[in-house]
């Protein structure tokens, strides 16, 4: 007798799906924000949807897109910009000086430099090592690839 009932429970459960069923209200405000809502909204023209009329959608398949934004030159890339057009051999000779500049930087860690205020040797943090090797990159990208 026990399984007959416990049987009857899981089939009634089975069944009733529609006891789980609600009614939604959605409305669009005077700034363009979508609400949802169980309750009706006062002075709102709101649609109703049905909560088994709605069709689920999979997990994971939407990953927000960020927008893409105008693209503002750096001064760096207005001035390549330049050079390239008006004068072949000085950006070719600041490729090559890029080209050099990046390898050392790579294949040494310990590096000097000489302050231009003082005149004196400091050794340089990796911290500006490493802007000294994106800066060379970037030449590198701007100035080289025009020689092609």
């Amino acid at each position: 007798m026990g399984i007959m009932r416990l049987v009857i429970v899981l089939t009634t459960f089975a069944f009733s799906t529609c006891l789980f069923a609600a009614t939604i209200y959605t409305w669009v405000d005077e700034k363009g924000v979508v609400h949802y809502s169980q309750q009706q909204p006062q002075n709102v023209d709101a649609n109703k949807i049905y909560s088994e009329d709605m069709e689920p959608s999979k997990i994971g398949t939407h990953t927000p897109q960020k927008k893409s934004s105008v693209k503002v030159e750096s001064e760096l890339e207005k001035s390549a910009k330049i050079i390239n057009q008006k004068d072949k051999q000085q950006a070719k000779d600041i490729c090559e000086s890029a080209k050099h500049s990046l390898n050392v930087l790579k294949t040494h860690s310990k590096l000097s430099q000489q302050n231009k205020e003082s005149g004196e040797t400091v050794t340089m943090t990796e911290e500006q090592r490493q802007a000294a090797i994106k800066e060379n990159t970037d030449r590198i990208r701007l100035f080289c690839n025009t020689q092609q």
